[in-house]
């Protein structure tokens, strides 16, 4: 059991440390190759920051252990609102009034009933997966035309002042995660592929212990999916959103889980089924994605009415997640 724990431990240290690699790589690359950094913002840095969680998910169905992806996703969205936003709104609180995510939250609100609904169809098979996949592809399509108008409105009221426009800050490539512009081609080269090589060693080791985890203590992959492996892969989204809180960028810390939650449903979960079918456990439909969808809905008041997620909102969502954990478990 120790043992399994500490693979565990390892296998996630190195999914994460090769998915920030793989996104480091990945963006200056795509920089180097002329890609606007809008682009590579909706997906370099998307697919990327999620190859821990789609890897996992992928392996997973490989090993025939289809619960512990399926888990992982409803697990990870749960835990990045109740958790990803209590720690932060614990420590330092998040001023929500200013926030503009309205849109993509209700974007989020979709992504999640229509995995509910392709949920009750019994399984995640090929023609499930492409739907998700369709969803992700409008959603992608959406952020990029949301952000081509902002351009547009940004440059139209520059004009109107008779300023002159700098396309370069237009671009925003600062804001990139990974970017660094004197990085040379060998280094571009060495984080690819040890991103590359080291995503399926990590999500292999964490598979494999987090099986034998759940057959040491006696519970289904399916719950170390929604806890254990859930709440690791969760980890680069805390650090961010913690981060943000600090910086007092609240709209940064909600809009980091909003796209997380969005891409965990329709990517990962599309991805993995066009690899194999995933049947969904009885138990995550009768309780955990209601649970991952209440969590969902609880966001709707500092999203529309930019009420302040203080310390005691902090306490209230991190003790609704630890609870949920210890009925899980229980």
């Amino acid at each position: 059991m120790i043992i399994d724990l500490l693979y565990a431990a390892l296998g996630l240290a190195i999914l994460l440390l090769a998915g920030d690699s793989l996104v480091k790589g990945a963006v200056n690359l795509a920089l180097r190759l002329g890609i606007p950094a809008l682009i590579v913002s909706l997906t370099v840095v998307a697919f990327g920051t999620s190859a821990p969680e789609l890897l996992i998910s992928v392996e997973a169905v490989l090993r025939d252990v289809p619960g512990l992806a399926l888990g992982n996703v409803v697990g990870s969205n749960t835990a990045n609102i109740l958790l990803v936003l209590g720690i932060p709104a614990l420590l330092t609180g998040l001023a929500t009034k200013d926030c503009e995510s309205r849109h993509n939250y209700l974007m989020m609100l979709s992504a999640s009933v229509l995995f509910i609904a392709l949920a009750f169809t019994g399984v995640f098979g090929w023609w499930q997966g492409l739907v998700l996949l369709a969803g992700l592809a409008y959603m992608l399509i959406s952020a990029f035309r949301d952000a081509m108008r902002h351009r547009r409105a940004v440059i139209a009221e520059a004009e109107a002042r008779g300023q002159e426009i700098d396309e370069t800050v237009l671009d925003d490539e600062e804001d990139l995660e990974g970017v660094d512009p004197n990085l040379p081609g060998w280094k571009i080269a060495l984080f690819l592929v040890l991103g590359l090589i080291g995503l399926p060693i990590g999500a292999n080791l964490l598979v494999d212990a987090s099986t034998n985890i759940a057959r040491s203590i006696g519970v289904s992959e399916t719950v170390i999916g929604l806890t254990l492996v859930a709440v690791g892969t969760s980890l680069p989204e805390l650090a961010t959103t913690v981060m943000a809180a600090i910086r007092k960028q609240a709209d940064v810390a909600i809009g980091n889980v909003i796209g997380s939650n969005m891409f965990n449903l329709l990517g990962i979960i599309g991805v993995a089924a066009l690899v194999g079918p995933i049947p969904v456990d009885a138990e995550i439909l009768r309780f955990d994605i209601w649970v991952m969808l209440a969590a969902s809905l609880l966001l709707a008041p500092f999203v529309f009415k930019g009420w302040h997620m203080g310390r005691i909102w902090g306490v209230v969502l991190t003790g609704l997640y630890v609870g949920y954990v210890v009925t899980v478990l229980l």
